[in-house]
Parts: C-alpha cells; sequence; structure tokens
C-alpha cells in the first residue's frame, strides 16, 4: 500500500487548490480569461501553479513507486515534507513581487533533491530486487 505518498498527494492537492485560486482572483478582478494580458501579478501566479503542476506529479510517481517497492515509511515521509515545503517556498517566492530569489531557489532547490533521491532509491530497489 502507498499511505504515505497518499497523505502527501492529499496535501499537495490543496496546496495547488490554493495556486489555482489565486491566478483565479486575479483572473476575475481584471477580467483576464485568457493569457495574462501584461499583467505581471497575474504572469506570476500562473507562473507558480505551471511550475507546480510541472514538478509535483513525476516527484509523486517516483515516490509512490519507491513506497511500494518497500521504501522505509520515514524515508517517503521525509521525501514527502521536503516537497510539500519546497513547493510551498518556490510558490511563495514566485509569487512576490518584488520577487524573493531566495524563496524560489530553496523550493526549486527542495524539489530537485526530492526527484534525486525518489529516482535514485527506485533504481537502488530494483537493482537489489533484481539481484536477490
Amino acid at each position: 500500500m502507498i499511505t504515505v505518498t497518499a497523505l502527501y498527494a492529499a496535501l499537495l492537492a490543496l496546496l495547488f487548490l490554493l495556486l489555482s485560486r489565486n491566478v483565479i482572483v486575479i483572473r476575475r478582478r481584471q477580467r483576464i480569461a485568457i493569457g495574462d494580458e501584461g499583467d505581471p501579478g497575474l504572469l506570476r501566479r500562473i507562473r507558480a501553479q505551471g511550475n507546480f503542476a510541472e514538478y509535483v506529479p513525476l516527484a509523486l510517481i517516483l515516490m509512490a513507486f519507491a513506497e511500494i517497492q518497500g521504501l522505509q515509511p520515514l524515508v517517503v515521509h521525509g521525501l514527502g515534507l521536503a516537497l510539500l515545503v519546497g513547493r510551498a517556498l518556490h510558490a511563495l517566492g514566485l509569487s512576490r513581487s518584488p520577487e524573493d530569489y531566495r524563496f524560489r531557489i530553496a523550493g526549486m532547490t527542495l524539489t530537485f533533491v526530492v526527484l534525486v533521491v525518489s529516482a535514485l532509491a527506485n533504481l537502488t530497489l530494483f537493482f537489489a530486487q533484481a539481484l536477490a
């Protein structure tokens, strides 16, 4: 069962809904149906939401596969927490004007660490089982 990854998928879904809400609020306020029409605040919110949508699914898939293969629940929790914090920091940094690069960089670093560790865990678990 993949209960740990499911927990973080649910929490990340709530964060995604918050990011989506941030886009919708500006779209309604500025009456912008498509694109950003040059509104820098809307563009920042669109990119925070889009960047989330680009990275989170792959990270969750890798986490779920590693959990299924037997990665220790504590490690999966660490990956999930790092991904959740990383995505929140990235969105916070990117959504602000002026942008706070420290949050954005910290968020992307955590996200990349989750991707790398999850990928390596999957490879390690695969080869350990294949050679057993």
